[in-house]
């Protein structure tokens, strides 16, 4: 198997890293989404049927890897990666035709709220409630960690049909307006520089239209779609810290060239290079990781898929951490200053880390479906 980029995909990659190195001290973040959409970043996942170009895992990563690598604070894998693999799954051919388009012209944000409170990254732990109210549904509970939610046209909710907490079946995702009575939104700052917001929602009443799919359809497959929507999230992100890390890695070892310290730069010392080594191999690690989980993110057996990412999240999540911890700790104090970005790497894992979970929740996930896979044979 060839495993090398294609001309097209090399010239994807240099065009994307250009525009986002100019931009590099540009803090508009409004007019970056309008620039990629008329690059037609935004198109990229979306199905062309519906006004995109249908890419796959693997281009998106190739963005998402140079996102990390110029530290690019945008929701563009929640809205283009998880609402728009939502919708596709799940929504009707009106719904589609309603949402994709906007999505991949720039037209209309999304955002999805799915997290709840003691959920511990559980994806089918949900229990804000939607009940049938004549012709339309009832909504009430509340959702955290919406990122971007605060700033969407429309906002993906995940609410629970029937079942208790954390049953996989009984969940269905409804499409709701910010301005919606009874719905409050409450914006705050992440710790790498984006926002999220909680949504409470007290007896917000929706058409039966709102709902995505099928209204008459009890199980509604939303869960499957979520698992596939975080899934391919994930191995965006995976691809986002590989940047991140050779960004942080590049850094590090251009700083300790100038660094001068008893009469010689850092690099001179010969564990500190030994140090910085480990880290060019993390990120070689992390190249192999990020490619696999893009290569099964649609793989048709759910236990290869969730094997792959899961497996791939768990050692590049770790191998980010000790990258970036290691950047911080050879700059010394300067790491630990708004100066230098230096400390901006380490929050952009840590913010990564606390919204789809570390390497012990992914190895659990990993070893669960191991199991199944076992027991299958």
């Amino acid at each position: 198997m060839d495993l090398a980029y294609s001309d097209e995909q090399r010239m994807f990659a240099d065009s994307a890293n250009e525009v986002l190195t100019k931009r590099a001290l540009k803090a508009d973040n409004q007019s970056l989404w309008s620039e990629m959409a008329e690059l037609g970043w935004l198109a990229l996942p979306i199905p062309e049927a519906y006004g995109g170009f249908g890419q796959g895992a693997a281009d998106v990563g190739i963005l998402c890897e140079r996102f990390g690598r110029h530290l690019v604070a945008t929701p563009y894998v929640p809205a283009l990666v998880l609402c728009a693999r939502l919708i596709a799954s799940l929504g009707t051919d009106a719904q589609r035709a309603a949402l994709l388009p906007g999505l991949a012209n720039g037209s209309l944000t999304l955002a999805l709220a799915h997290t709840e409170r003691g959920a511990r990254h559980t994806l089918q732990h949900v229990t804000l409630s939607a009940s049938a109210d004549g012709g339309g549904w009832r909504l009430s509970g509340e959702k955290m960690a919406a990122i971007g939610a605060d700033q969407a046209d429309r906002i993906l909710v995940s609410a629970r049909l029937s079942g208790s907490s954390r049953d996989a079946a009984g969940i269905a995702v409804f499409v709701i307006e910010p301005g919606q009575s009874g719905l409050r939104i409450d914006r705050y700052d992440t710790v790498d520089g984006a926002t999220a917001a909680r949504l409470t929602l007290t007896d917000v009443h929706l058409p039966a239209s709102a709902r995505l799919g099928a209204t008459d359809d009890e199980a509604g497959g939303a869960f499957t779609a979520l698992e596939h929507a975080f899934d391919a999230a994930i191995a965006a992100w995976c691809a986002e810290l590989l940047g991140l890390m050779e960004s942080a890695t590049a850094a590090t070892i251009d700083y300790t060239k100038v660094r001068v310290q008893f009469g010689k730069p850092l690099a001179a010392n010969q564990v500190l290079r030994h140090r910085m080594a480990d880290m060019s191999v993390h990120c070689e690690v992390a190249r192999s990781m990020a490619l696999r989980a893009a290569l099964h993110v649609d793989h048709a057996d759910v236990s290869v898929r969730a094997r792959a990412v899961s497996g791939a999240w768990a050692k590049v999540i770790r191998a980010a951490r000790s990258v970036t911890e290691e950047a911080i700790q050879m700059h010394g104090g300067m790491g630990v200053t708004d100066e230098l970005n230096v400390g901006l790497f380490l929050k952009r894992v840590v913010a990564l880390e606390a919204l789809v979970g570390g390497a012990e929740h992914h190895l659990r996930r990993h070893a669960a479906h191991s199991a199944r896979s076992t027991a299958n044979a």
